[in-house]
């Protein structure tokens, strides 16, 4: 079987998030998303508006979803890479390089965004809507 797993916070979640996962499974058979907590969030210095128990709850009505872990610090990723067998690592290619040093435990792959879509577009538009 072939594992592949991803990272990201996942907050409101949107079709640029759908895409991802879909294309990040078709590269296995079974797809883990690491997903950042509130703590780690906030160590980022970023607040999620759904609490990590609401975006896990969304993440695993997803069918292309089995398995979400939660993401607690930087480094856990050779840790998860290395308890889960993972055979690919993906990101959205806006991590492009920040990862490559995982390549000497699994393939990475950095997919391309959706275009014309960002949760941080949504904030921004959702902000200037309400002034």
């Amino acid at each position: 079987m072939k594992k592949v797993i991803t990272y990201g916070t996942f907050d409101l979640l949107h079709y640029g998030h759908i895409l991802l996962l879909q294309r990040a499974k078709i590269l296995g058979d079974y797809l883990i998303v690491a997903l950042s907590t509130d703590e780690f969030n906030q160590l980022k210095g970023k607040s999620a508006y759904f609490t990590y128990d609401e975006r896990k709850m969304m993440l695993e009505a997803i069918k292309y979803v089995d398995l979400v872990i939660p993401e607690e610090n930087w480094e856990q990723k050779t840790n998860d890479i290395s308890r889960w067998d993972v055979d690919v690592f993906v990101m959205g290619d806006d991590w492009k390089g920040k990862f490559d040093q995982l390549s000497t435990l699994c393939d990475v792959i950095y997919l391309s965004r959706t275009p014309d879509i960002s949760t941080t577009s949504i904030k921004s538009s959702l902000q200037s809507a309400s002034q």
